[in-house]
C-alpha cells in the first residue's frame, strides 16, 4: 500500500512529513474568542513552520450532563467557522454526528471529524466520505489500533482516500484513560497520517460528577512521547483561560503555553524523524 497524502486546503499532510497541528477551543463559546484564538494559533504555528488546522466544535453532542453547554448549534457554528477560514486564512475542522449533519457540514468544513464514540458507525463514515472532504476518525477508547483499518476501508468504499486517524487513549477501568504508544506505529500501517490527541488523552470521563475531569499537566509528556513514537500530527484543545472554559476546561492547554510546548515537539520531531520506520522483525 502506498503512502496516502492528504490535502487540506493549501496544506499537504503525509506520513513522515512535517509535523502538523490541529488546535483550538473544545467548543465554540463566542465569536471574539474563536477568532482571536484562531489568529493567535496561526501566528504561533506559522513562526514555527507548522501546518495548522483550526478546530472548534459547534455541538458537543456527548456531554456528561444534559444541562452542559453544547455550543451554538450547526447553523451558527458553521457560519462562524466559515468566517475563521475566510478572515484568518486557515482550514477548519469540527465534529459531525449524523448522516444529515455530515452532508451539511461538508459544504463548509475542510475536515469532518468522526468522534471516538462514533468511529464504528458505518452510515456516518460513509456519509462523511461521500462529501469529498478530508475525514479525521478518532479511534474509539474501546478499540484496538489495528481495528482502525476497518474504518479506513469503509471510507475508501465510499470513495474517500483523504483520511486521518487520531489516537486519543484507551479506557482503563472507570474514569481513566491510558495512552499506549504502540497504537501510533500500528495505525501508521494504514499509511494514513496519524494524529495524537494530547488533551483528550488526559481526560477523566465523568470524573467531575456532571462534567469530565482531567489533568493538563500530563499533556506535554504524552505529546512528546507520541511525536517520538512517530505521530504525524498533534491535536490539542486550547483556550485563553481554561478555568472559565464551558467544556473540557481541565484538559485544555492555556493559550499562553502553546508556543513553548510546540517548540519542544518540533525538537523531538527533528531528533526522531530519521529513525522512524515501518514495523519489522528485530
Amino acid at each position: 500500500m502506498t503512502t496516502r497524502e492528504v490535502r487540506v486546503g493549501p496544506l499537504t499532510l503525509a506520513p513522515g512529513g512535517p509535523l502538523f497541528i490541529i488546535a483550538g477551543p473544545c467548543v465554540i463559546e463566542d465569536e471574539p474568542m474563536v477568532l482571536d484564538t484562531a489568529r493567535a494559533l496561526k501566528e504561533i504555528t506559522a513562526a514555527l513552520g507548522l501546518p495548522f488546522i483550526f478546530k472548534a466544535s459547534y455541538d458537543k453532542a456527548n456531554r456528561t450532563s444534559i444541562k452542559s453547554f453544547r455550543g451554538p448549534g450547526m447553523e451558527r457554528g458553521l457560519a462562524l467557522l466559515a468566517r475563521v477560514r475566510e478572515e484568518v486564512g486557515v482550514p477548519v475542522l469540527s465534529d459531525v454526528h449524523s448522516e444529515a449533519e455530515a452532508a451539511a457540514a461538508g459544504k463548509v468544513l475542510d475536515v469532518l471529524q468522526i468522534p471516538a464514540f462514533l468511529c464504528r458507525q458505518t452510515d456516518l463514515l460513509v456519509a462523511a466520505g461521500r462529501t469529498g472532504r478530508v475525514v479525521n476518525v478518532k479511534k474509539g477508547q474501546f478499540l484496538a489500533p489495528e481495528d482502525m483499518a476497518q474504518a479506513v476501508a469503509k471510507l475508501k468504499e465510499a470513495g474517500c482516500d483523504q483520511v486521518i486517524l487520531t489516537e486519543r487513549g484507551a479506557t482503563f477501568g472507570y474514569r481513566n484513560l491510558v495512552s499506549d504508544m504502540r497504537s501510533i506505529p500500528l495505525m501508521r500501517e494504514t499509511h494514513c497520517p496519524v494524529v495524537f490527541d494530547a488533551t483528550h488523552s488526559v481526560q477523566m470521563p465523568g470524573g467531575a460528577g456532571t462534567t469530565s475531569g482531567g489533568d493538563r499537566r500530563f499533556v506535554p509528556f504524552l505529546a512528546r512521547a507520541a511525536v517520538a513514537a512517530g505521530c504525524d500530527g498533534v491535536f490539542m484543545e486550547v483556550h485563553p483561560d481554561p478555568a472559565t472554559a464551558k467544556s473540557d476546561g481541565p484538559n485544555q492547554v492555556p493559550l499562553r503555553a502553546v508556543a513553548d510546548l510546540l517548540k519542544s515537539l518540533v525538537a523531538v520531531r527533528e531528533a526522531t524523524l530519521p529513525f522512524l520506520t515501518e514495523l519489522k522483525e528485530l
